[in-house]
């Protein structure tokens, strides 16, 4: 076996796709999911620590599951302060975004249902699908016309499943049309909120609440890993379904539940945000900053999205590694975005612009980027 394992990494240094684990903390943060900044706040941080001496008595793990020991008032609270943020009936936190989407999809779907998926889907949505006794079918992207044919074939229970926000090109769901066509079909919509979860909405309750289509979307799934800066994620629906998917989400019952200092950071991360001031006006003004620059240096193809992931196509495997290598070496930690993780051809710098960025900043990244991709 140690062979075949051999051979099969050779096989991904031959195509230039072999993942190995780096640390650049000393550049400036253009590849992060920390866009609002949260992960690194020292205000957060201290509110954290304050909060949590107040609970000295508490141990230090879970000590086991949602089921067995790891439930407390503490976070069945917080995740009714969650759902009531988000505008929803109820939640149930999972370990992560990941976590999430497995036990969703692989326990509400049954035999005979239909799931229809956007291609661009996350993998964790994908692989939740395939654990699903379900029959499932892809859509092309945000294509209306090729999901409503989707849907005329579709049979059983209809569950429709896309990103509010699109985590490899940064752009949006044409929401209201999605949810125009599933009640066409009586299909039932999830809505995968990770990257906008802190981000659209008045106060970050993502886009769904922002186009105030909460009671129009059966499911709900928010992360606080990404613009929230802990970790975890959060299905957020009604409570039958939350109580469903205690008794059938496999990815919640056999795992040991997260730590009282993980749903503490996540309740202090979300006082945070609820009564920040940010509109996500800073942020946009970066963005608008960061593709003027990028479209004035000509024959660079740039991914058309209004959200801070930015991404420039750059096909190739090798030569999107070289570049991101060169920007990483100007000071600036840019990550290559390879196949097969994206389709062959697509390969991209992506460029995540944070609340925290200056204009300074994103007009020396551009000059980097000018310098390094076209060669000058």
């Amino acid at each position: 076996m140690e062979t075949e394992i051999h051979n099969r990494l050779e096989s991904l240094i031959g195509s230039g796709a072999l993942r190995t684990l780096g640390n650049s903390t000393n550049l400036i943060d253009f590849c992060s999911n920390d866009y609002l900044g949260f992960a690194q706040s020292n205000e957060l941080r201290d509110r954290i620590q304050k909060e949590y001496r107040k609970h000295i008595d508490i141990n230090i793990g879970a000590t086991g599951s949602r089921l067995i020991s790891g439930n407390s008032e503490f976070v069945e609270s917080l995740e009714a302060q969650i759902a009531l943020y988000h505008h929803a009936e109820a939640g149930l936190i999972f370990n992560s975004g990941y976590d999430a989407n497995v036990g969703l999809f692989s326990s509400i779907p049954q035999r005979n249902d239909t799931i229809i998926y956007d291609s661009l889907c996350h993998a964790s949505i994908r692989d939740g699908i395939r654990l699903s006794l379900a029959k499932s079918f892809g859509f092309r992207h945000n294509d209306m016309e090729h999901l409503e044919q989707r849907l005329q074939n579709a049979t059983g229970n209809i569950f429709v499943a896309i990103e509010s926000v699109y985590s490899m090109d940064g752009d949006f769901s044409p929401l209201l049309e999605v949810v125009e066509v599933c009640k066409k079909y009586n299909a039932n919509l999830i809505v995968d909120e990770a990257h906008a979860t802190g981000i659209f909405g008045k106060k970050g309750e993502g886009k769904v609440v922002e186009l105030g289509l909460q009671n129009d979307v059966f499911v709900r799934v928010h992360t606080f890993g990404k613009a929230m800066g802990c970790h975890g994620g959060i299905v957020l629906g009604s409570e039958n379904l939350r109580n469903y998917l205690i008794n059938y989400a496999r990815s919640f019952i056999y795992t040991t539940a997260m730590s009282f200092h993980s749903y503490l950071s996540i309740k202090c991360a979300y006082d945070k945000l609820s009564v920040s001031s940010h509109n996500n006006l800073i942020i946009s003004s970066l963005v608008s900053l960061f593709k003027v620059k990028i479209k004035l240096l000509g024959d660079i193809e740039l991914i058309d999205s209004s959200s801070p992931i930015q991404c420039i196509l750059i096909p190739g495997n090798d030569k999107v590694c070289n570049c991101a290598d060169e920007i990483q070496k100007a000071g600036f930690n840019v990550k290559a975005i390879r196949s097969p993780t994206v389709p062959k051809g697509k390969e991209r710098l992506r460029i995540c612009i944070h609340e925290f960025n200056t204009e300074e900043e994103i007009v020396k990244l551009s000059e980097v980027i000018r310098k390094v991709v076209t060669n000058e």
